[in-house]
């Protein structure tokens, strides 16, 4: 069993450049499906979970080919298979995806129901109802889903509650259906921009809209397109926490400004030191830092994967912070294990007066012990531990936290932390952290 040795107290100091969006760049993967020539992809992160979503596609009968560094050609004049059933596992949380250009090229579909980090239900509803309302029929039955259409058509549809994998798997399905699709309430996230650019660089015809609309203009086919994915701005958010947490002064290269606006706000409530320039955003320790409160949100607010990472920080604050998770069902699985650490931090239940309008989950998944946020008390002296990883942003908190922390700690269940970040124990040692991956006795 592999696992990372971590010692702390190491300032981290220097510059780490970040690749490709991993929230983007499998999804622009399954748009080049709708093609009918060869794209090619630029400015891909070498993760798994481009690894896993490459060999889905090879096996539909496409080609996949890498070329240079950080390309991918994708050729789909040879997808041909409908059934995917083969997809299992880990692999199960990009079937939905698959659904759309299935739909659309093809006119059926056969996929397992997704997997996924364990941070709560993500209600699959919101997605299926949009792919129903464009003409698709679509059946769950013994852990498959098998969609079918005649023919999709453009509609108006509303999405009960903003999301953002439900947005693209809409809009992926709608760009070749018969007429006009408009999306209500549709997500705002800088990736699904990304995508909207994609696809329209290959043909479609995609506009946004005011309070939160998508205009789809239903084209008869796409071309294959050249195409440069985003910077991982949960990746830049990543390094920006792990440069403050060990009091450190680190330059993040390509991170934009306007792809994390709502955690630089968060920054300065907290007075932490950046500094944005043509270069990216250097990102460093002042002191004292200072305690705040955050809720998260849908776009443009305070994204739900930052939480857990800027909760390292705040262990650091001082005072009394408290993060509102108003996004995911249960995103709090990392607190028992920086409790374990040294961090001084309780959960509660904050007081509510409308839960529909707060949350963004579905009330009915919820449970009636379940407490949406904590109070974090700082600054905390944190120790070393062995811990183990049960989801990719907790696996990065852990590491950060562990960069702080007093000795040595162990890191198990690192295949989380790979899933989403290109050689990150590498690039942090890059920086001045001490991380050794390392064997254990099973």
């Amino acid at each position: 069993m592999e696992a990372f040795k971590i010692t702390g107290k190491t300032p981290l100091h220097g510059s780490v450049r970040i690749g490709g969006a991993k929230n983007a760049s499998y999804k622009l993967m399954i748009a080049s499906l709708l093609a009918n020539s060869e794209s090619r992809l630029l400015n891909f992160s070498h993760i798994s979970d481009v690894e896993t979503v490459a060999g889905i596609i090879a096996q539909s009968g496409c080609q996949v080919k890498k070329a240079g560094e950080r390309a991918l050609f994708i050729d789909p004049t040879g997808f041909s298979s409908t059934d995917l059933r083969h997809i299992n596992g880990k692999q199960g949380r990009f079937s939905t995806l698959f659904i759309a250009p299935l739909l659309a090229r093809h006119g059926q579909a056969i996929v397992p129901i997704p997997g996924g980090d364990k941070i709560g239900k993500r209600p699959l509803e919101r997605h299926f109802q949009g792919l129903e309302a464009l003409g698709a029929h679509i059946e769950e039955k013994d852990g498959l889903i098998t969609a079918r259409t005649d023919g999709l058509k453009g509609t108006t549809y509303h999405f009960s509650k903003n999301t953002h994998t439900g947005t693209e798997t809409v809009l992926l399905a709608a760009v070749l259906a018969e007429g006009t699709t408009v999306l209500e309430n549709a997500a705002e996230e800088p990736e699904v921009d990304d995508l909207i650019l994609y696809l329209n660089a290959m043909g479609a015809r995609i506009s946004r809209e005011a309070n939160k609309v998508i205009r789809i203009e239903g084209v008869p086919e796409l071309h294959g397109a050249i195409h440069k994915i985003m910077p991982d701005r949960n990746e830049a958010v990543s390094y920006a926490c792990a440069a403050l947490v060990t009091k450190g002064d680190v330059i993040i290269e390509n991170a934009r400004a306007e792809h994390i606006t709502a955690f630089l706000t968060a920054l300065d409530s907290i007075k932490a030191g950046y500094e944005i320039g043509t270069y990216g955003i250097r990102f460093f320790w002042k002191e004292p830092l200072m305690a705040t409160d955050i809720a998260t949100a849908i776009e443009p607010g305070f994204m739900t994967d930052w939480q857990p990472l800027l909760a390292t920080v705040l262990t650091q604050c001082q005072g009394i912070s408290t993060l509102h998770e108003t996004v995911m069902q249960d995103r709090f699985q990392y607190v028992d294990q920086l409790k374990n650490m040294g961090a001084d931090i309780e959960r509660f239940q904050p007081e509510v007066i409308d839960k529909e309008m707060t949350y963004n989950f579905n009330l009915t998944d919820d449970s009636p012990e379940a407490t949406h946020a904590i109070r974090v008390h700082g600054p905390s002296n944190l120790q070393a531990g062995t811990f183990k990883v049960y989801d990719l942003r907790h696996g990065a908190t852990l590491m950060i936290a562990a960069m702080a922390a007093h000795g040595e700690s162990i890191l198990m269940g690192i295949e989380h932390i790979e899933r989403g970040y290109e050689a990150l124990p590498e690039r942090l040692n890059s920086i001045g952290a001490q991380i050794e991956r390392v064997n254990l006795a099973t």
